[in-house]
């Protein structure tokens, strides 16, 4: 019997966490699912993990050569027999109601292709960090996608599987011949905001969120500041292949976009506790587009002052400042996640407001 959903998740190097993904998955209120496992030649336990698990529902692909999270997506997506398509990074995880909300949601509203939720953060080690993801949820368009990505994360959305088969493009896929893509291959980061933009554009399908934090993203250790200029470069990377097919709407949108991912790299050189990187990175997105500043007056002049705080005080003192910051916008979160009502499928130009802890 096909089953109503299909859950695609990537894995490699993720044996710490791979096992808390798959049970959320299985503990999912609407059991109408086939579990997709896309083994990216993971050189560690993390194929053992899953091969322990006894469900009929659970499926483990191997590709003969790694080919990143795009192309463990492409496989997924590929092999999936369900009406409609979830992704699961292996080190997320979901709470028990996110495949039911989901289907009310995409059951309710025939014309929204890609149904996503709000994300809760959580640490490496699983515990609540007491903030959110909270981005708009409706009249979300193509500009709003290519600059803030209200998406979010990779694990929050579920999508109709004919919005993925419009967008599909066959490209030569490493060690497998030409076969059909949705998610660019050549990307390597940011992969997932290339594959939103390119839905928005060609498919001109709604784009809408649900208020409910049903996804639990986590915030991992480690990471070197270098890593930025990486993504920053990848960002470049995805402008290019829009400006392909669309060069009007880069030309309209890219000034605005280029000082968002500046200032979200800002944020990330702040999670890592590098204040001349934050600093730098700030007035990059200061200087790529000046009406930042009227724009998003609150989110700029937080950003910048975290990071001068960071590049000037004593650490200690730091971390102090910020976590009394954290506490306010935590309590303030969830607070305005509490008193959110259900959706309501009937009114779509409802915009959902909240500080939120930023995507790009």
């Amino acid at each position: 019997m096909t089953p109503t959903f299909s859950v695609i998740m990537p894995i490699y190097n993720v044996e710490r966490f791979v096992a808390a993904a798959i049970d959320s998955v299985l503990a999912q209120e609407d059991g109408d699912f086939e579990l997709l496992i896309i083994d990216d030649c993971s050189p560690d336990g993390s194929r053992a993990i899953c091969e322990a698990y006894d469900d009929p529902r659970l499926t483990l692909i191997t590709h003969p050569v790694n080919r990143g999270l795009a192309g463990a997506r492409n496989t997924g997506v590929r092999a999936a027999q369900g009406r409609y398509l979830a992704f699961l990074d292996s080190d997320d995880i979901w709470e028990p109601a996110k495949l039911a909300r989901h289907r009310e949601h995409l059951e309710a509203r025939p014309e929204v292709g890609l149904s996503f939720s709000r994300s809760a953060f959580i640490d490496a080690d699983g515990e609540p960090l007491d903030y959110y993801q909270m981005p708009s949820l409706t009249d979300i368009t193509p500009g709003l996608l290519f600059c803030r990505n209200p998406v979010g994360n990779g694990s929050a959305p579920v999508i109709r599987r004919e919005i993925l088969e419009a967008i599909a493009f066959d490209c030569e896929v490493k060690g497998g011949g030409v076969l059909p893509c949705y998610f660019d291959e050549s990307l390597r980061q940011s992969e997932d905001i290339e594959c939103w933009t390119r839905i928005a554009l060609k498919t001109g399908t709604t784009v809408e969120g649900i208020p409910e934090p049903l996804t639990r993203y986590r915030l991992n250790e480690g990471g070197l500041s270098a890593q930025l200029e990486r993504q920053y470069q990848s960002w470049l990377a995805i402008v290019e292949l829009t400006r392909a097919y669309a060069p009007d709407f880069i030309e309209q949108w890219y000034p605005r976009a280029q000082a968002y991912q500046l200032r979200y790299l800002s944020r990330q050189a702040i999670r890592l506790r590098d204040g001349d990187a934050a600093w730098a990175y700030c007035r990059r997105a200061v200087k790529a587009w000046p009406g930042i500043w009227k724009a998003e007056f609150g989110r700029t002049a937080a950003t910048a002052g975290a990071a001068l705080m960071l590049r000037v005080m004593p650490k200690s003192l730091y971390l102090r400042c910020e976590g009394l910051a954290q506490g306010v916008i935590g309590k303030a979160q969830k607070k305005k996640i509490d008193n959110a009502p259900r959706p309501q499928p009937a009114r779509p130009n409802q915009q959902q407001e909240a500080h939120e802890v930023e995507s790009p």
